[in-house]
């Protein structure tokens, strides 16, 4: 029974060792990319954004919205494609997100 006992320490030591030497925690990045269109081009620029915010969290969403920022997430600089159309404008978008 202790060698057992002994020996689960062990492992958890060992575990935790291998714990504190990796990094505390990697950033995980991904690219995404969206489509909006509006009226205005700075209106689909923003449905662009919304839309690679709601598939990736619809809390950090809410949050952004409110003017808060994308707490948790890096939301780099995005790259946006515009044509105008008959009326309005059709943006196609893409960015890298990372979660901190």
């Amino acid at each position: 029974m202790r060698t057992s006992a002994r020996l689960m320490w062990a492992v958890i030591a060992i575990g935790g060792a291998a714990m504190a030497a990796a990094p505390a925690e990697a950033k995980q990045c991904f690219k995404k990319a969206a489509q909006g269109v509006a009226l205005t081009e700075g209106l689909a620029h923003f449905q662009v954004d919304a839309a690679l915010l709601q598939s990736t969290d619809w809390n950090i969403y809410f949050t952004w919205v409110s003017g808060n920022g994308t707490p948790g997430y890096t939301f780099g600089p995005r790259r946006y494609k515009c044509s105008s159309g008959g009326i309005g404008w059709s943006c196609y978008g893409e960015a890298t997100l990372c979660r901190l």
